[in-house]
């Protein structure tokens, strides 16, 4: 964060200050909400959750270097007293903001945003120093979080942006407004809390109405949805996508052996090919997005090209893909998914396993509401469709309806199975995965697959691999 004394911070989030000995002493380390992550001069800001209160940590945040508190009530040490605490750190990541100047990317969709903001810092981090998330911290505590961050030399922020309601990111781009915002789909990702795709379409719109004239909104050209929202903005729009009208659009898309998207790349300024190091041909829509936003601040087509194939996975279990000493690769996509996600990644896998045994160890999808039946039914269709090998559905009722969608497309039994949780997934694959097999592990987050991913990546006994 941007060096702020106790004073300047106590009147900038309407708060009072208790047991500070010197209010002129300056905050100069990252505001933080775990006293485990405190470091000198860090603020420690005390949120009381279901199970654990912040507050209650307090003062062994002040003996590990915390410069003072930001709570609800007074703890006992130095703090800054505020009503509300997740109020109290937009207003200060909102000032912060305002003081830098830097250029605010926003982005948002049902599915992609983690990998594409990943993308995105990968391309911008090469023209000036650039914040963006760990992770995903996308909602009213992750966001504030993250744009404190940013320091006197921070040129680009880019903040990814989370939706379970109507006017979520409307709230967001309150706290920190956006001059270029992204929207990448829409798709079924907690449709069983809006109810359908139109409202998750009216949800996600509220980025490009929150842009101001001056801005611009990147939109996808190859989702009408997404499309649709040109009229939602008083914003210049920029189109991505591989239809012919995109202004940023790929052509020649094609997979290498391994399963990895390969392309050509045009932008207003030019073209030039690409050849991702990721995974799977969905990443071709990300990147797309990505180069816009990169277009837009400066770059030209041939560093976009080459940062877009040199880019990797920044954050963790999205396609982390691990081969093992005996050549099984360990596709680990446990972080979440959600149909579109899903379907993507069983797309990849049967890429990647051309000529190889294929296993797609899949949990259940929240939030699908009345669609989930339907939407578990067709992912398990999918995967005989796709020839994966062996389909292995762990967990209760979901995953029974993705085990009986690969029955009723032409599995008989033999190559899907559903198993009751993740430690019987662990030995089923131990007992019977080869040299040289290709495994996905995936499913929405609460499930924990990537227990199954870990332990597969763990030493193996002797005689825990078939055909060793």
């Amino acid at each position: 964060m941007i060096p702020l004394t106790l004073a300047e911070i106590a009147s900038l989030v309407g708060g009072q200050t208790h047991d500070i000995p010197d209010t002129e002493l300056k905050v100069t380390g990252p505001v933080v909400i775990d006293s485990r992550q405190v470091r000198a001069g860090s603020l420690f800001a005390a949120y009381a959750g279901e199970r654990v209160d912040g507050h209650d940590f307090a003062a062994r945040a002040i003996e590990a270097g915390a410069a003072a508190v930001l709570a609800t009530r007074p703890v006992g040490v130095p703090a800054i007293v505020v009503p509300d605490v997740t109020e109290a750190l937009g207003a200060l990541a909102r000032s912060v903001v305002a003081r830098l100047g830097a250029d605010v990317v926003a982005l948002t969709g049902s599915a992609g945003k983690t990998s594409t903001k990943d993308l995105i810092a990968q391309l911008l981090e090469r023209k000036a120093p650039t914040v963006y998330p760990a992770g995903n911290l996308n909602n009213e505590i992750g966001l504030p979080l993250t744009a404190l961050r940013a320091a006197e030399n921070t040129r680009h922020l880019v903040l990814e942006m989370g939706a379970r309601y109507i006017g979520d990111i409307r709230y967001l781009t309150g706290l920190v407004p956006p001059r270029i915002g992204l929207v990448l789909n829409v798709g079924t990702a907690h449709v069983g809390e809006f109810g359908s795709r139109e409202n998750i379409a009216l949800a996600k719109g509220e980025m490009v109405e929150s842009l101001p004239a001056d801005g611009v909104a990147v939109l996808n050209a190859d989702d009408n949805l997404v499309r649709e929202m040109a009229s939602r903005t008083k914003a210049r729009v920029l189109y991505f996508g591989e239809s012919e009208t995109a202004d940023v659009r790929a052509a020649d898309v094609r997979l290498t052996e391994d399963g990895r998207p390969a392309f050509t790349l045009h932008t207003p300024s030019g073209c030039s090919d690409v050849t991702m190091r990721l995974y799977g041909e969905h990443h071709v829509s990300n990147a797309l997005a990505a180069a816009a936003v990169a277009h837009e601040l400066g770059l030209s087509v041939d560093e976009i090209a080459v940062a877009l194939s040199e880019a990797g996975t920044l954050s963790r279990w999205r396609m982390e893909v691990t081969e093992r000493p005996d050549g099984v690769t360990v596709v680990n996509d446990a972080y979440n998914a959600n149909p579109e996600s899903m379907r993507a990644a069983l797309r990849a896998l049967a890429a990647m396993g051309k000529g190889r045994r294929t296993w797609a160890v899949l949990g259940h999808m929240a939030e699908l509401g009345d669609e989930s039946l339907v939407e578990h039914d067709a992912v398990g269709r999918l995967a005989v469709r796709l020839n994966v090998s062996k389909l292995v559905a762990v967990g209760g009722r979901e995953a029974s309806w993705l085990q009986l969608g690969a029955y009723n497309e032409g599995s008989w039994g033999e190559e899907s199975v559903h198993v009751s949780d993740t430690q019987a997934a662990i030995d089923l694959l131990r007992g019977e995965l080869r040299p040289g097999d290709v495994v996905l592990v995936k499913a929405s987050r609460s499930v924990g697959l990537e227990a199954v991913a870990q332990a597969l990546l763990e030493p193996a006994t002797e005689g825990e691999v078939a055909g060793a």
